[in-house]
């Protein structure tokens, strides 16, 4: 493997407190939702930047299965990834639905786009195996 890129951000205060990537791109507020027994500040969370990070990673692998497959996807075309934190005795874990949109496509070619951006998706890839992660076509 090659590697083509690595990210590296610093976390201070746990999920109340504050995230900045070395770059300082990225340069984040946190707060604890109030489901979760928070203040439900004005911050994000990690379950919503891994939202954010699979939904955008996932239309890049869809855009590249299409061009492989030879198929026009919509410029229109959405990834919405929702991401629960469950809890199950002591452990945490993550629950993922990935819901696409894809005007201009069937039902079932979209899912079949799903499925094959599934397959490539470094997230996708990363996940398999340790987190329920749901495919969907609205």
């Amino acid at each position: 493997m090659t590697n083509l890129y690595t990210a590296e951000a610093t976390a201070t205060g746990g999920r109340s407190g504050h995230t900045r990537s070395s770059d300082s791109r990225l340069d984040l507020h946190l707060s604890v939702p109030k489901s979760m027994g928070g203040d439900d500040g004005p911050g994000t969370n990690p379950e919503q930047l891994f939202a954010a990070g699979y939904a955008a990673c996932f239309q890049g692998a869809l855009g590249v299965v299409a061009r492989r497959q030879k198929l026009e996807v919509s410029e229109d075309s959405t990834v919405t990834a929702r991401v629960g934190l469950q809890k199950s005795g002591l452990a945490f874990a993550l629950d993922v639905e990935l819901e696409g949109h894809f005007p201009g496509l069937s039902q079932e070619q979209g899912l079949e786009l799903m499925h094959a951006a599934h397959e490539v998706c470094p997230y996708s890839v990363a996940t398999r195996g340790n987190v329920d992660v749901r495919l969907s076509v609205r």
